[in-house]
């Protein structure tokens, strides 16, 4: 499954529902997963986002489809971009070295 991080704003109406109903928030979340996102890791946040959602879904047309679904209500605006374990992005970077040191006539 593929990472990614999604940062969230609350609109005014979505403040006052938040506000009313603090559990509406595990709402979104579980309506999320029958959409075949898995939130791993939630945080509320300070500054220009409230909150902070790091999310596995299978490809990018899952999350699109969740991110516009969602947005179009009203109560949130969200931006989500997808994001490369550490690990993943370090292997992949020692593979295209070695790569490229592998070619033939490759100075140094």
């Amino acid at each position: 499954m593929a990472h990614y991080v999604m940062l969230s704003s609350l609109s005014e109406s979505g403040r006052k529902v938040l506000r009313e109903r603090p559990g509406w928030i595990r709402k979104v979340n579980r309506e999320l997963e029958r959409k075949g996102a898995k939130v791993r890791a939630q945080y509320a946040v300070l500054g220009p986002y409230d909150f902070v959602t790091v999310l596995e879904a299978p490809d990018n047309e899952t999350v699109s489809s969740i991110s516009i679904e969602i947005g179009a209500r009203g109560s949130v605006s969200m931006m989500t971009m997808p994001a490369i374990p550490l690990d993943t992005f370090i292997a992949r970077l020692e593979q295209r070295n070695q790569r490229r040191a592998a070619r033939p006539g490759r100075r140094r």
